[in-house]
């Protein structure tokens, strides 16, 4: 292979071992001496533990150790704040941490000396529970007469408020001569990976406390595992095996903790695997979004006025809500210069399963309403879908809502163009033989930020090791970034191939141990590729200097900094939140049965700005894998609660794509335009497909039938009611 490693299809390291079988997921560690853990999950949504009663539990055959919250040293842990309990029930020293909050919420665990002990004895322990108002519509939950989830964090139920204030929103739409309102929302949606939460636990040569389990960031899972055991960060391991998956749902805790203290208390091996339902009741899920908005344009075309509302339901607990909404906040007007500008948007605590980290992080939601907006205001003013963005995309130097000007390149016009030429936007739809067979286009865009906002200093680093005598025969990478299935380990290794000058065949890649690696961040908010490869550039340059000082072997480390940004206002919302963002448009067919309200989409156009592609191929991996989950959000998947029980909570009753329900045809537009701090040019891209499918096939389901439809997933009864046909 060439030297020049950056922009060929290499193929993806881990592929042979994943398809034969090699590669070893949590679930199928194994160690000698190995015990088994069943955890006690509340299975009601809200209550207070008053009793647990473990006896025969303890008495059981096969029974080592139940844990109950008072073996917990600092029963607290999240991600964002330390609001949930690790275990729930008396005895602890923690307020409120006798209080489970949804139905996942952790009781007890029991580990055992096989698997199926520790299941029979888990259904022996006794729990008495005092049932308390339940909580499971973000709206009442917001009214001041609620009952407060969580009383030690204040008065009130909103987790998170933001505000954005631009200009005289008022004043503009007295002039506007368009004026389109609406009401959206959007829903849950289960990451459905398909490695459910599994790991292993037990005391290193060294007497670090280990956990191999999958997650997205080592250190951040190591600093949280420490903090609830009470133990100095040094004192925890994490390394992470292949990982089936994550897509933002393991950012969070779900089995480290309780794996960690019994390995601890016990000095053995401990094991669990979630079944699926466990899993699917257990994590957090994609927050489900109320949104009111008013758009105002003139007769001209030229957008002056948004005023939207955003109501997240966060759940039982903030996850990373704050994050994921203070995102939608940013997205909710948008890829497009609008000069008065109103947003607010709210996290409210609920006693639904939390809401979390999922691919988009909050944009999905807020794009879905803000395309439909422009979808809608487009046909009054009777003009053309891509002509009406094209008029009102950002350009260089626009101000974005928040008052600070869009990071350079601003590249979504090139995207609009680029899905509008590939789709060949003003082809007549064909016409089906069968006249209640009705086909549509529809056209959507929208935008991402790249890496962590907000204020918090990006960083990420890596080291290099350059080995050999005369020639360069060997190059060692390290870190610490999670390959969840995306091929990030593939591109980090071409990158320090092509930053040194060698052959791929030369790199190993040392990854994914807390203990041996410094903090990579995580592999979230489209950010690794960039930071990542920052880093390794940084590195490889450095180790080259010393190489060619003749310093052997030659070893440097660098610790990348993006660019910085700065928090909202929080009366305003003026910041610089986000140092780079990538750009995204989509156009897509669909045929409507309207007898039975069956929607098929037939193709859809992805134009996505990369920046430069690493891997080509992977990146056409990415937009496939991303237009194909969110068509599952947009057209299937259906997530049903009742008073804060999940009723879909088997993938037999939630029901995501298969090969039979994906879109005919997806076909991927590389847009390169090269960001200035990306490495290589390039810019993170996992999130950027799946933002606009959902309003993309609004916007065809109208074309084809007439009517708006302004909540989905769109199951044939939606459509059917929409069309006035039940």
């Amino acid at each position: 292979m060439s030297k020049q490693s950056v922009g060929k299809s290499h193929p993806r390291i881990d592929a042979r071992g994943k398809v034969i079988g090699e590669t070893l997921y949590s679930g199928d560690l194994k160690m000698d001496g190995m015990l088994f853990m069943k955890i006690l999950f509340a299975e009601r949504p809200h209550a207070r533990v008053l009793n647990i009663q473990t006896a025969n539990a303890e008495k059981s055959s096969g029974v080592v150790a139940v844990y109950t919250a008072k073996d917990i040293p600092v029963n607290e842990y999240g991600l964002q704040i330390p609001d949930q309990p690790v275990l729930c029930g008396p005895g602890s020293s923690k307020p409120y941490t006798d209080i489970v909050r949804f139905v996942g919420d952790q009781v007890a665990v029991v580990v055992a000396k096989t698997e199926g002990e520790a299941e029979a004895a888990a259904k022996l322990i006794d729990v008495e529970y005092e049932d308390l108002p339940l909580l499971s519509d973000p709206t009442i939950a917001l009214r001041p007469d609620a009952p407060i989830l969580h009383p030690d964090r204040g008065d009130t139920n909103v987790c998170v408020h933001y505000k954005i204030r631009k200009g005289d929103v008022e004043d503009a739409f007295a002039k506007a001569d368009v004026i389109v309102e609406g009401e959206y929302h959007t829903p849950v949606q289960e990451h459905a990976y398909l490695q459910p939460e599994a790991g292993l636990a037990y005391i290193d040569n060294e007497g670090r406390i280990t956990i191999e389990a999958g997650g997205q960031w080592t250190h951040a899972d190591r600093e949280t595992i420490a903090h609830s055991l009470g133990l100095p960060d040094e004192r925890i391991r994490v390394i992470y095996p292949a990982i089936g998956g994550a897509f933002g749902g393991r950012e969070d805790m779900s089995v480290q903790i309780v794996l960690a203290l019994a390995a601890w208390k016990l000095n053995q091996p401990v094991k669990i695997i979630w079944s699926r339902r466990e899993s699917m009741i257990g994590h957090g899920k994609r927050h489900a979004v109320s949104i009111k908005a008013k758009w105002g344009a003139t007769k001209d075309g030229k957008l002056i006025a948004a005023e939207n509302e955003l109501i997240g339901d966060g759940g039982a607990y903030m996850y990373t809500s704050n994050k994921v909404l203070g995102n939608a906040a940013i997205t909710s007007t948008g890829p497009y210069f609008i000069p008065n500008t109103k947003v607010d948007v709210y996290g409210v605590y609920t006693n639904n399963v939390p809401g979390a980290a999922f691919r988009g992080f909050g944009a999905p939601q807020a794009l879905f309403m803000a395309e439909s907006q422009m979808n809608k205001i487009a046909e009054k003013l009777g003009m053309d879908l891509v002509k009406f963005r094209l008029k009102n995309a950002f350009r260089e130097g626009d101000l974005m809502s928040f008052g600070t000007p869009v990071p350079t390149q601003v590249s979504i016009v090139q995207c609009i163009e680029a899905a509008r030429d590939q789709f060949n936007w003003k082809k007549t739809k064909k016409k089906n033989s069968k006249p209640h067979l009705a086909r549509g286009h529809g056209f959507a865009a929208g935008f991402k930020n790249v890496g962590f906002s907000f204020g918090y200093q990006e960083n990420c680093w890596a080291k290099v090791e350059i080995h050999g005598n005369g020639n360069i025969e060997r190059v060692i990478v390290h870190q610490a970034g999670a390959e969840v299935g995306q091929g990030t380990h593939t591109v980090m290794i071409q990158m320090a191939a092509h930053a040194v000058g060698v052959s791929v065949n030369k790199v190993e890649l040392r990854t994914s141990d807390s203990a041996h690696q410094d903090n990579s961040g995580s592999v979230s908010a489209s950010r690794m590729t960039f930071m990542a490869g920052n880093a390794i550039k940084g590195a490889a340059e450095a180790a080259l200097e010393k190489w060619k000082a003749e310093e052997r072997p030659a070893i440097a480390e660098f610790k990348y900094l993006a660019p910085r940004t700065t928090p909202f206002d929080h009366e305003t919302g003026y910041s610089t939140p986000n140092f780079a963002y990538a750009y995204v448009a989509q156009a897509a067919e669909v045929e409507v049965d309207t007898e039975t309200g069956h929607v098929r989409v037939i193709r859809i156009v992805s134009a996505d700005d990369i920046g430069k592609a690493i891997n080509p191929d992977l990146v056409v991996g990415q937009i496939e894998g991303a237009v194909v989950q969110a068509h599952g959000y947009a057209v299937l998947e259906d997530y049903k609660t009742k008073d804060g029980r999940v009723l879909t909570d088997q993938l037999s009753t939630y029901l995501i794509p298969t090969i039979r329900d994906i879109p005919e045809s997806v076909e991927s537009v590389l847009v390169e335009i090269p960001d200035p701090n990306g490495p290589w040019g390039a810019r993170g891209l996992g999130e950027l497909p799946f933002l606009p499918v959902a309003p993309a096939i609004a916007a065809a389901i109208h074309d084809a039938t007439g009517v708006w439809i302004n909540e989905f997933p769109f199951t044939p009864e939606r459509v059917l009611r929409a069309l006035g046909k039940i």
